[in-house]
């Protein structure tokens, strides 16, 4: 019996689920979780095989729980769904211990088949999410201080209230989003915004 502990912050996610892995003969539903907080006490209690974790949730996102985690139990096996296929996003869930990456949309066709491949000590990740990763392999990567510029671009700030904040000067923060415009491959600071929101650099 693959025993799974599903956790997200949508009920009807969590119903849908449910309903799935109780019409198999091969898994039930030991534990459910709303944020990553009750995901670790969950965990702790059941030691599930297989765990389903979604990635943007109150208190404590998917990424923090999986770390959180992975700490007391390496052998963890986390499955992430979510609705983004954001190259970064990916990137830092698979580095945190995940072993799978599947976007809701396609859970009906893809969840059981995944659950089982990781419960036999498999790694899926989800045709469009493989994509993603591989038209971005070989980009330039935003550095820690132009996520924090880019942040506060989508905060809608302008540059001299940027510089204040991060103790900068307006020069800098022009040669910063200057940088960030060419490594992103965007036209201006709205379209950068877009981008860095799409490929999950960074969250509103």
């Amino acid at each position: 019996m693959i025993r799974v502990l599903s956790v997200d912050d949508h009920p009807l996610l969590r119903e849908g689920i449910a309903a799935l892995i109780g019409n198999q003969t091969d898994m039930e539903l030991v534990a459910e979780a709303s944020n990553g907080r009750e995901a670790l006490e969950q965990f702790r209690k059941h030691r599930p095989d297989v765990t389903l974790m979604d990635l943007q949730m109150p208190e404590m996102s998917g990424i923090d729980a999986i770390s959180a985690i992975r700490g007391e139990f390496p052998e963890a096996r986390v499955i992430i769904l979510t609705t983004h296929a954001g190259d970064v996003q990916v990137s830092r869930a698979l580095k945190a211990g995940a072993r799978a990456y599947l976007l809701k949309g396609s859970l009906r066709k893809e969840l059981l088949e995944t659950i089982r491949a990781i419960h036999a000590g498999h790694k899926r990740l989800s045709p469009e999410v493989a994509a993603e990763i591989a038209e971005h392999v070989n980009d330039n990567a935003l550095t820690p201080r132009e996520v924090d510029v880019l942040r506060l671009v989508a905060g809608g700030n302008a540059n001299k209230e940027i510089a204040a904040r991060l103790s900068l000067t307006e020069e800098t923060v022009k040669s910063h989003i200057r940088n960030i415009l060419a490594k992103l491959g965007a036209n201006d600071r709205t379209h950068a915004v877009a981008i860095g929101l799409r490929r999950g650099i960074i969250e509103l």
